[in-house]
């Protein structure tokens, strides 16, 4: 949603291109079947200039029916118009992350293709509009970006989830030792991984959702899947971490490989939505969880998820 112009809204979907509301969402146009895709793992807009949009290909939910992509896209004419700018062997984008201030900057993280281990997954980086790339974070070809957020007060700031999964015909592994939490101080150029020691739960690590609580930046929140499922919180910008819930699937979310998906009030920083099958919510800091969209109302199974910061 264009912050300053609450009308514009666009809309990314995972197998039927990019969409464009101008009449808060009444009503649609798609303004990507042109282009060589139709599967949308991730778009955002410029915080300094409305008019360019990035978008990443290839949607993030990595199920049996996944759909794949060709790298990502930019607008320098609110959608009218989309160049390609590289990375499209990634395969499936599900984070762009636009430098509040310098358009040029922008940070891409790529999950790559659940289905063979491949080296173009991680944190990408550009800092000329997408002319040239740089790989900043990278483990093993098996490990891709399942969320990756920047904190508000300060864009040199980074965490990211990577994820470890592959995908048979037969079977569906998500986890393993290269998955965990990394944060950036230098706008990703060296990472430090948090791990059991920091209060993150021991053994492998499967699909993390990370939020920064805009309200008080050093308040993060995780949903980390492992032996037990749970929500963990940091009040100290992530250096330290412990298990504040683990209500089971109808409380803090369920199917965490296909979901993984938390967010934060951006002025209150104890009120946080779970995406899963339901849209479950908290109000005080993640210890208890209740319904938020009724599934009478809105068909199961939810992915993605705006709070207007205003």
């Amino acid at each position: 949603v264009v912050r300053h112009n609450k009308n514009i809204i666009y809309a990314g979907t995972a197998s039927g291109g990019l969409w464009k509301s101008t009449s808060s969402g009444t009503s649609w146009e798609p303004i990507f079947d042109d282009q060589e895709v139709a599967s949308i793992g991730a778009v955002k807009i410029a915080p300094s200039n409305p008019s360019i949009i990035w978008v990443g290909t290839g949607e993030g939910n990595p199920r049996n029916s996944l759909n794949s992509g060709y790298g990502v896209y930019r607008s320098l004419d609110a959608g009218r118009t989309w160049q390609h700018m590289g990375l499209e062997k990634t395969r499936n984008i599900h984070r762009i992350i636009v430098h509040p201030n310098d358009p040029n900057t922008v940070w891409v993280g790529a999950i790559g293709s659940p289905w063979a281990e491949h080296p173009e997954r991680g944190v990408f980086k550009t800092t000329d509009g997408g002319k040239t790339w740089r790989k900043v974070l990278y483990d093993v070809p098996g490990a891709g970006i399942a969320d990756m957020v920047i904190d508000p007060s300060n864009p040199n700031k980074l965490v990211a989830a990577m994820w470890e999964h592959r995908r048979w015909p037969w079977f569906f592994n998500s986890g393993g030792p290269a998955s965990g939490i990394y944060i950036s101080h230098d706008g990703g150029e060296t990472w430090d991984r948090k791990t059991s020691e920091d209060g993150l739960p021991k053994g492998d690590l499967g699909r993390i959702g990370l939020a920064i609580a805009p309200s008080m930046p050093d308040r993060i929140y995780a949903y980390v899947e492992s032996k037990e499922n749970a929500i963990y919180r940091s009040d100290n910008g992530g250096v330290d971490w412990y298990r504040i819930s683990n209500k089971g699937e109808n409380g803090i979310g369920n199917r965490p490989f296909y979901y993984g998906e938390i967010y934060v009030d951006p002025n209150n920083e104890n009120r946080v939505y779970s995406l899963h099958t339901y849209v479950t919510s908290s109000e005080d800091g993640g210890k208890s969880w209740d319904t938020f969209v009724d599934p009478g109302y809105v068909h199961v199974d939810n992915h993605a998820y705006y709070i207007h910061p205003d």
